[in-house]
């Protein structure tokens, strides 16, 4: 995909005229120190600036000229794989969030409102993305649902996606979390894959601990990343094979510190940097891209190929052709940096104006304007009767738990045995129960299963983040408490909820979906600090975030167990176990 803006004929002339000095720029920026990304050295000189695009390195003056005054500039940053439903705010607001810290453009999944909505979450995010400060490009939703067991809202066949590649901001077929289906050549998924192909879109991968013959077969079949790898030992083995890695650091799924090796000469020219699932409280509190960059400096690595991983990598893997570096020809991108070592964005150009200062956003973004009535499933997204406490009982026998244990810092989970025959949560245990009710076609499914790690001790928490199929989940120490909290979220139409003893403690709509909302990051992150807060109280762990980390226990395609709306799956087999036994 090239986006490259068609030109006139007097506008390539006058870039040519302003590139050779016989025309003044719109814009000269003075006294830089460049980093080039091609050879990964620092220039010194001025870069002009002509109807939004690069038109030379060198001495320069301008109509409007700025004086950097021998602080550092790079390309804008590029996010290589992001899911903005995870912010909890609508993509204008999304916008106006990461531009201060030097985002430029990002690649968003938008598989979360499509797993909830299908072609019209789609649509949705499509139109309420156009014309903002950051450009948003999108790889089309490979799996909703993410596996056969799930149920989403909708489903998406090659058919359905196929005239979705016609969009100027579809850059491909995005994570194949189904690589168990992929490598059994289901018939489905190699239609998908051949859509993309047929528009010569680029695959991204979804295949964590995927080797051997296996990851021969999902290579073959054209996936040409991945983002789920969490030791350099797998990432290399997929590196030489020919998959680019993505190294990600989220706010549930942090895999830098265990892929810094990858900062190396000998694999950079390969990975990117992306973040995949971002809360807002942490790109207010730690930053975006920019803040992996600024860990792995701190880590001792070479800044100049943190930041080529953060910009030329991935605009060349998505064929982003006029992005990505500071040269002739290139969109004007453009960051202003107080030095290599913190790496604090001081200013942001966007297309050679100046968006960002000191931090702060210097324009107002406009949110497009949308007719809610054209998104009924996106505004209107729970199909869901009151539920009642005798919902939320198991029905299994036995005299043993299955258990599934979150790990800190990680989206994997692993399988934890328990001797007990009691059906209900065991807090002193540090077992507690889950329920995952179904909420966009009414089926009244529940499934409902215990949780280690998680910490809580007391009360519920509940949420219509889930991914990836965004039913309601709840987890508690009581069946009412767990029924008022998933009550409450089915009230407000999404969000999340926080309750103790039958009182509501604190809740946040999210009528967008059941996932976004139209408060800005820090009206949200007002709410949220103070529901975490509560959380923390009621004993959830502290190194786990209590929402993030309770929506990933529904996702079946993470090893090793997870909890659908039928019951508990055994990802490595993809199929379901008994609860108790």
């Amino acid at each position: 995909m090239s986006t490259n803006k068609i030109l006139s004929n007097d506008q390539i002339k006058e870039m040519i005229l302003a590139a050779r000095g016989d025309l003044a720029p719109d814009l000269v920026l003075k006294n830089a120190r460049i980093v080039n990304v091609f050879t990964k050295e620092i220039e010194s000189g001025d870069v002009a600036i002509k109807d939004g695009y690069i038109v030379g390195i060198g001495e320069f003056n301008g109509e409007e000229e700025i004086d950097i005054g021998g602080r550092i500039i790079c390309p804008g940053l590029i996010d290589g794989h992001i899911h903005i439903e995870s912010s909890m705010i609508s993509p204008s607001e999304f916008a106006g969030a990461v531009a201060p810290h030097g985002t430029t453009a990002v690649i968003a999944d938008p598989h979360e409102i499509a797993n909830v909505a299908g072609e019209e979450g789609i649509r949705y995010m499509l139109e309420a993305s156009a014309g903002l400060p950051v450009d948003i490009f999108f790889m089309l939703p490979s799996c909703v649902p993410a596996t056969p067991l799930d149920e989403s809202g909708a489903e998406l066949s090659a058919d359905e996606l196929e005239p979705f590649y016609k969009e100027e901001r579809v850059a491909g077929l995005a994570e194949l979390m189904n690589s168990f289906g992929t490598v059994r050549a289901d018939e489905e998924i190699i239609r998908k894959i051949q859509g993309a192909n047929s528009y010569g879109k680029r695959i991204d991968g979804h295949a964590p601990f995927l080797t051997g013959k296996d990851l021969n077969a999902y290579i073959t079949a054209g996936v040409r990343s991945d983002h789920e790898c969490s030791s350099a030992e797998e990432a290399i083995e997929k590196l030489k094979l020919g998959q680019y890695i993505m190294i990600r650091e989220g706010t549930a799924a942090r895999n830098l510190e265990a892929l810094l090796p990858l900062f190396d000469d000998k694999y950079c020219d390969r990975c990117m940097l992306v973040t995949d699932d971002k809360h807002g409280s942490d790109l207010i509190d730690n930053g975006h891209i920019d803040y992996i960059i600024r860990k792995a400096i701190r880590a001792g690595k070479d800044p100049l190929n943190a930041i080529k991983m953060a910009t030329l990598n991935a605009a060349m893997y998505f064929g982003l052709k006029d992005r990505g570096a500071i040269a002739p020809g290139y969109i004007a991108d453009i960051i202003v940096l107080s030095d290599l070592e913190e790496f604090t964005v001081e200013q942001v150009f966007k297309n050679g104006r100046l968006t960002v200062d000191g931090g702060k956003n210097v324009r107002a973004i406009k949110s497009p304007s949308i007719d809610k009535e054209k998104y009924p499933r996106v505004f209107n997204s729970f199909n869901l009767r009151e539920i009642k406490p005798s919902d939320l009982e198991i029905r299994d026998e036995g005299t043993k738990k299955r258990v599934i244990k979150v790990i800190p810092g990680q989206i994997l989970t692993e399988e934890l045995i328990v001797e007990s025959s009691s059906k209900q949560a065991e807090p002193d245990k540090d077992i507690i129960k889950l329920a995952v009710i179904e909420r966009h076609k009414g089926t009244g499914h529940t499934g409902v299963g215990f949780v280690s790690g998680y910490g809580l001790k007391k009360g519920a928490i509940a949420s219509s983040v889930a991914h990836d199929s965004h039913n309601l989940i709840v987890a508690g120490c009581t069946d009412d408490d767990m029924a008022l909290a998933a009550n409450t979220v089915r009230e407000n139409g999404g969000g999340l909820a926080v309750v103790c003893d039958g009182k509501v403690l604190s809740s946040l709509p999210l009528p967008i979906g059941g996932l976004m909302c139209e408060m800005n990051v820090n009206e949200v992150e007002d709410i949220l600090r103070v529901m975490k807060e509560q959380a923390r109280q009621l004993g959830v762990n502290e190194g786990i975030d209590p929402f993030m980390t309770l929506a990933f226990t529904a996702l079946p395609v993470i090893p090793k167990l997870r909890l659908l709306t039928q019951g508990v799956v055994d990802v490595d087999k993809q199929s379901y176990v008994p609860v108790m036994f």
